[in-house]
């Protein structure tokens, strides 16, 4: 048995085949995200780098056994303005089109969070178990902590108070 052949004829006459232009790239499952550094240029911005940074000296230096209460806030305050820092890192809030009051929300949680850390820093401070040092420290970065929240919080009263407002009466 013979195999078959396969026969190839070039005319050199004939223009060249144009290119497919280049496919534009396929939309993902991640286009939305966009990175926003300069939100953390601005003043809520350069708090939320100075909490996060407190809250990380805050949950160091607070020792659970001298009190669970202030580690508790540390930790918990810590993790949600680390969520909010990625909602506004990776704009989220202007992705996602679902009717949520971010500024009214992010507004509720920074003044709970600035009540507690209240609370904790006077806990701390009244605390004598333990290293007395080490807890007088967590007990100041507690009060930075909460001057920190507390003026996060002004600004985002501020934002919302204008955002709510009927046009012209601002």
């Amino acid at each position: 048995m013979m195999a078959p052949e396969t026969v190839v004829t070039v005319d050199h006459n004939k223009p060249a085949p144009q290119q497919a232009p280049p496919q534009q790239q396929q939309s993902g499952a991640l286009d939305w995200i966009k990175i926003n550094v300069e939100y953390f240029k601005t003043p809520p911005g350069i708090l939320k780098i100075i909490q996060l940074v407190l809250g990380i000296l805050c949950m160091a230096l607070g020792t659970p056994w001298a009190s669970a209460w202030f580690v508790f806030v540390a930790v918990t305050s810590f993790i949600t303005t680390l969520m909010w820092s990625f909602v506004y890192f990776l704009s989220i809030r202007e992705a996602l089109k679902i009717p949520i009051n971010w500024v009214l929300s992010e507004l509720i949680s920074t003044s709970i969070e600035t009540l507690f850390y209240f609370i904790a820093f006077i806990v701390m401070f009244t605390t004598l178990y333990g290293n007395y040092g080490r807890n007088v420290a967590a007990a100041v970065f507690g009060i930075f902590n909460t001057l920190a929240y507390a003026a996060s919080s002004y600004f985002l009263y501020q934002e919302h108070r204008t955002s709510s407002s009927p046009a012209g009466t601002a």
